[in-house]
């Protein structure tokens, strides 16, 4: 049986001779658009000379630029544009040598600068100091402030940033783990605890989302007395005292923390500085301290509520341990962002029996 073209009656062999020109046309002119090795390699080699580009224009040094790898590279040249739009030639943060190393090293922790939507405009080349980690290996966690933090306190976190953004110039305080080596994990059984404390500033007027920027500074929250990395020991002071906790000495640095002078203090009982709601937890400390040698000293760390001389309450972390016939406690004042995350991490042997 012969089948017939439908446009000329011929057999159907001779069928494609009918067909319009554009259609027997149409394969050939697609073949310019069809993707090829060779023009994938040369979108590639294209790619790659402009990523290279972009890299040689980093302010880095072409050591760290040879390290690089394009999410590196991507990673900084967004963190540069982003504080090219915020901080104008004239206006921009020193950044690297230009800060100095010694103005740096006086920091008790890193700079940081973020922008309304949270991204990351900023950051102090000293963090490598207090988290382990350069710049350029922050970034490659992200590029939002919520990818360095504790997934765990993002809602709190966000809820921080919207306040200070509604009310620019209130100074906002948040506390949460931030990421690190994994050498600085091994060393220390974990990520670091940063406070990290700041307020919105509109750079230039009239203010406009374009203009203002999170300016903020992260200390780390310290750990154990020792832990002296990147900690001040201007909120620092120490105390002795007799079994039952009576005050023999404290260091002068007391009068700056509490208002009381030394003569004032020894003799009396460091329970009646303590907070009515703290008084078991301090009494368990104590006991642990005094009574249990060989405790570890999670035993003797305690977040504890202290009354100033100006009858206003404090909070402290105290260290505790017994030399011989006598207790001394090493004391740290928190913020109350410190505190709250401290207490509801309190170590269980500390807490009231």
């Amino acid at each position: 049986m012969t089948i017939f073209c439908s446009h000329c009656h011929r057999p159907l062999q001779a069928e494609m001779s009918c067909l319009p020109a554009r259609a027997k046309q149409a394969p050939s002119a697609s073949r310019p658009f069809r993707s090829t090795k060779s023009a994938s390699k040369a979108r590639r080699d294209q790619i790659n000379a402009e990523l290279q580009a972009l890299r040689s224009l980093l302010p880095i040094s072409a050591q760290e630029k040879e390290r690089l790898s394009y999410l590196h590279t991507m990673a900084l040249v967004c963190l540069r544009l982003r504080g090219a739009q915020l901080f104008p030639p004239g206006l921009a943060p020193p950044t690297g040598p230009a800060l100095g190393t010694e103005l740096l090293s006086l920091l008790p922790g890193f700079l940081l600068v973020l922008s309304p939507d949270s991204k990351l405009v900023y950051i102090s080349e000293n963090v490598a100091q207090v988290l382990g980690l350069s710049v350029v290996e922050l970034l490659a966690q992200g590029d939002t402030v919520f990818d360095i933090l504790d997934g765990r306190v993002g809602e709190d976190v966000h809820k921080k940033l919207l306040l200070a953004r509604e009310e620019p110039g209130r100074e906002v305080t948040f506390v949460s783990e931030m990421r690190t080596s994994k050498a600085f994990r091994l060393q220390h059984g974990g990520n670091r605890v940063v406070a990290v404390c700041g307020r919105f500033v509109a750079l230039r007027w009239p203010p406009s989302p374009s203009t203002t920027a999170f300016l903020a500074l992260c200390t780390p929250v310290v750990q154990s007395p020792t832990d002296g990395e990147a900690a001040s020991q201007d909120d620092i002071f120490q105390s002795m005292h007799l079994l039952d906790m009576t005050f023999i000495d404290v260091t002068e640095s007391v009068t700056y923390h509490l208002g009381y002078h030394r003569e004032e203090l020894v003799g009396q009982s460091w329970y009646s500085l303590l907070h009515p709601e703290d008084a078991d937890l301090a009494a368990a400390q104590h006991r642990a301290v005094a009574l249990e040698p060989g405790t570890g000293p999670a035993a003797g760390t305690a977040v504890l509520r202290v009354l100033r001389k100006d009858r206003a309450w404090t909070w402290l972390r105290v260290w505790a341990r017994r030399d011989g016939g006598c207790i001394t406690c090493t004391c740290r004042c928190l913020r109350e962002e410190e505190a709250a995350h401290l207490r509801a991490r309190q170590p269980r042997a500390a807490a009231p029996p």
